[in-house]
């Protein structure tokens, strides 16, 4: 009898009663929820979810219960308005673009929002927009300021920058941050997002901190729920530094420790009225703070360009950018990405833990009071240590080993990406030009929908490989052999292994015995064909997919902002193509944001196996990032390991389908001989389609853009030049610039 039962309420829930598509969209966007954490917990794609929302489809038993479900209990928590029936539903989870529409001229008023006259400053030469929020949920208690609700662009007022799905939240009502500078009448004026522009009393950088958090309603809401909002962060410019009583550009001393000397003036001022400064001091990024009472935090960033905060390897110019444009470019990257923290590196690990905060507050006790816990799916709050193998050479696990010895790779686990090369054949030197291709934001694609660790490991002996598990294996892989390998479920191929890199190396190089890898390496050898027998392992029973949302809000910020520079997602190839020849030059203050993301996926991940910095370190002895539970060489090997293996695994579907075989490897840049100068002349299209499970060209993460063309001839030049026939071209292949220190000279 249960079983009819069971099968009558599966019957009544396939016709269960669902909103509007609109209604949906509501409901999600109120709660702050993505299409992504909608999609994991109904177990479909995002695409499929983005389709009931736009009423496409329909979702089909037995989702349909689940998602009628969830509907339901949006439904009680936010009841709809006749508001919402007429207002169209504005996605928070999802970046806004820049339209290009010209901006109207900032407008200079108090933070108070009072207007002051006769202090309007030119607008930037390049489109000023407002930053999209951001914060990926909406603050509960958001709403509209009175300074600022009836304002709008077509009245020639700057829109307030943290303009969130539903309302605004008013403490952060000129957005994450602003640009101080001094005009030329030795007015002290702040420049924010939007084109604002703040009359600045402050006479003192003490008082300009005052300011900051009492008037100047900067700062972004937190990221996720048990996270903390983003302080204010000010870019102090060159005239500012001079208002204020800082040198412009630090001695050489004081570049080299990084900070002012504790006897600065400046610094005496801050401590006479009760601030205090963070371990990195007064640098170029400085963090002034009282300590926190209860819930009242009370901290203000310093960034500071002509001190080289913004490094020109990841910021480019930005640091000579005038104070609107600045304020406008790192506004669009504060509200895509997060308010800088630091260096791009340092954003890139403070976003894993904005997104995944170590603790949470419990359920209320029996006296109705909230504990810290730890939150799941984090790293919590304490350092754990890292395997043997996964520790680099000089860490304290390492302190027995006999000095000046050199760990194999058999006692380090080593991860890296791809650094190989091999001579041309002679067929491939009568084509006449070499192809580089290029995976975008290849490292960022490898994390998504990773597994990996989240607690300390466990040594075992002789364990069965489990590809579900994270952790180090010790397995010889040197039987696989790449002449013939499964590239199908069904379907084997054979190639000449001769001309392509092993995927166990990151010099390409087949492993000459046991060895220590990540899972995904192991993984995929299991995947080509070959049996695998570990001897022994560091494995994390504690384990998720922890990087799934630091991946998506990056990929959301470099989507975005290529789409501001008129390259999209899903175009076709040769316009795709047309539309990458010179996007940059579109907009130079976007551009800037792409290498940064671009640079904070990189940094971040290589934040997680920070090395010693000076300090007075010696080998053996603990380092100050050891000290962080975000430090995981493990973490940053599995994302190295899947990101090399999936480039790996196009190379062999390119070479089992065309017969063609790469002549270089750097990183995420393949070259190929071809007889054209495109991508195009040697990427297998069939009717705009790609091979599946090869290379295809697009914007997204995983696929690949054109990096640059050169001729065989140039190739074979070079090479003769610096008499070193397995010269890695594909380091060179963008400009075809060589330089002696570059290639080993």
């Amino acid at each position: 009898m249960s079983e009819l039962f069971d099968a009558v309420d599966a019957l009544v829930a396939s016709r269960s009663v669902l909103p509007p598509p609109v209604e949906r969209k509501r409901l999600r966007v109120a709660h702050g929820l993505t299409i992504d954490e909608v999609a994991t917990t109904l177990k479909v794609r995002r695409a499929t979810v983005s389709g009931w929302e736009a009423g496409k489809t329909e979702p089909r038993p037995p989702e349909r219960e689940a998602y009628a479900r969830l509907l339901d209990k949006l439904a009680e928590l936010y009841p709809a308005t006749p508001a919402d029936a007429a207002a169209p539903v504005q996605d928070a989870a999802v970046p806004a673009t820049f339209t290009g529409e010209p901006a109207p001229a900032p407008e200079v008023r108090t933070a108070a929002g009072n207007t002051q006259t006769g202090k309007t400053q030119p607008s930037a030469s390049a489109p000023v927009a407002s930053a999209p929020a951001a914060a990926s949920r909406p603050a509960r208690t958001a709403r509209p300021s009175p300074s600022s609700a009836s304002r709008g662009p077509a009245e020639g007022k700057a829109v307030p920058a943290n303009t969130l799905a539903g309302g605004t939240d008013s403490r952060f009502e000129n957005g994450p941050l602003a640009v101080v500078d001094v005009d030329a009448d030795g007015q002290v004026l702040a420049y924010c997002v939007g084109g604002l522009v703040l009359d600045v009393p402050a006479k003192s950088l003490p008082a300009l901190v005052e300011w900051t958090l009492r008037e100047a309603r900067l700062g972004a809401p937190k990221l996720s729920g048990p996270g903390k909002d983003a302080d204010p962060l000010l870019v102090l410019t060159a005239s500012a530094l001079k208002r204020y009583g800082l040198p412009v550009a630090l001695s050489d001393e004081d570049r080299h420790a990084g900070r002012l000397p504790e006897d600065h003036k400046v610094i005496k001022q801050l401590v006479r009225a009760e601030w205090k400064l963070t371990k990195r001091g007064l640098g170029p990024w400085a963090r002034i703070y009282r300590p926190a009472t209860g819930s009242d935090r009370q901290c203000v960033q310093l960034c500071i360009p002509s001190w080289n905060a913004l490094d020109p390897r990841s910021w480019g110019h930005a640091g000579q950018l005038p104070p609107s444009e600045l304020a406008r470019m790192l506004g669009v990257y504060a509200s895509r990405v997060m308010t800088p923290r630091g260096s791009t590196a340092v954003t890139g690990l403070e976003l894993m833990t904005a997104l995944h905060p170590p603790t949470r507050a419990s359920e209320p006790d029996a006296d109705g009071r909230r504990h810290s816990e730890h939150n799941p799916g984090s790293l919590g709050k304490d350092p754990v240590d890292c395997a043997p193998c996964e520790a680099p050479d000089g860490h304290p696990l390492l302190a027995d080993l006999p000095r000046f010895h050199v760990r194999g790779p058999g006692e380090k686990l080593f991860e890296e990406a791809y650094d190989w090369a091999r001579p041309m054949t002679d067929d491939e030197c009568t084509l006449r030009y070499l192809v580089g291709i290029d995976v975008n934001m290849a490292f960022a694609a490898g994390a998504n929908g990773l597994n990996v660790g989240l607690g300390a490991p466990t040594h075992v002996k002789n364990p069965v490989f489990d590809p579900k598990l994270p952790g180090s294996w010790l397995v010889d892989l040197s039987h696989v052999d790449l002449a013939r390998v499964r590239v199908g479920k069904d379907k084997w191929a054979d190639l000449d292994a001769s001309l392509l890199p092993s995927p166990f190396t990151p010099t390409g190089e087949r492993p000459q015995g046991p060895a220590w890898y990540a899972t995904p390496t192991v993984a995929y050898a299991q995947e080509l064909g070959y049996e695998v027998r570990p001897l022994e392992a560091y494995v994390r029973y504690d384990n998720g997919r922890y990087l799934d949302g630091w991946y998506q809000r990056l990929r959301d910020a470099f989507l975005a902002t290529m789409a501001d520079l008129g390259v999209h997602a899903d175009m076709e190839p040769a316009d795709f193509l047309t539309a990458m020849d010179g996007c940059k030059e579109r907009d130079p203050g976007l551009a800037i944001v792409v290498s940064a993301v671009k640079a904070t996926v990189k940094g971040g991940l290589g934040k997680l196996r920070e090395r010693p910095r000076g300090e007075g370190w010696k080998p053996g002895q603990p380092w100050r990032a050891l000290a962080r539970p975000t430090w995981r060489p493990d973490i940053r090997a599995a994302v190295i390991s899947r990101t090399r293996i999936n480039l790996h695994r196009k190379v062999v579907k390119h070479a089992a389908f065309t017969g063609q075989y790469p002549v270089a490897v750097l990183s995420d840049c393949v070259v190929y001989a071809a007889d054209g100068t495109s991508p195009l002349d040697f990427l297998p299209y069939r009717d705009g389609k790609p091979l599946p499970g090869g290379f295809k060209l697009g914007i997204n993460p995983g696929l690949v853009k054109h990096e640059g063309t050169q001729s065989v001839l140039w190739g074979e030049e070079v090479r003769e030049r610096f008499n070193a026939p397995e010269l890695n071209l594909a380091r060179y292949i963008k400009d075809g610039q060589v330089t002696g220190k570059d290639s080993g000279e």
